[in-house]
């Protein structure tokens, strides 16, 4: 699976931990883990939450790699 968002990175920028987003956002621990090791992707609601969370732009969570990839397709 290739690295699709930089959740997990961010997490540790931002001195969090993926039970602290799991907790802020109401869901289970297992889910933001999936999402940190991009085993799936958080729906684009769920990342403009994280994104306001973190005080960070939902840009900050894509992989600049994997976005420029996508736009030369």
């Amino acid at each position: 699976m290739e690295d699709i968002n930089r959740l997990k990175l961010v997490l540790v920028e931002k001195k969090k931990t993926s039970k602290w987003l799991s907790e802020q956002l109401k869901i289970t621990p297992s889910t933001v883990s999936k999402w940190c090791t991009n085993t799936s992707q958080p729906d684009i609601g769920t990342l403009i939450k994280i994104s306001k969370l973190l005080n960070i732009t939902i840009e900050d969570l894509i992989n600049k790699e994997y976005a420029n990839s996508v736009l030369s397709e």
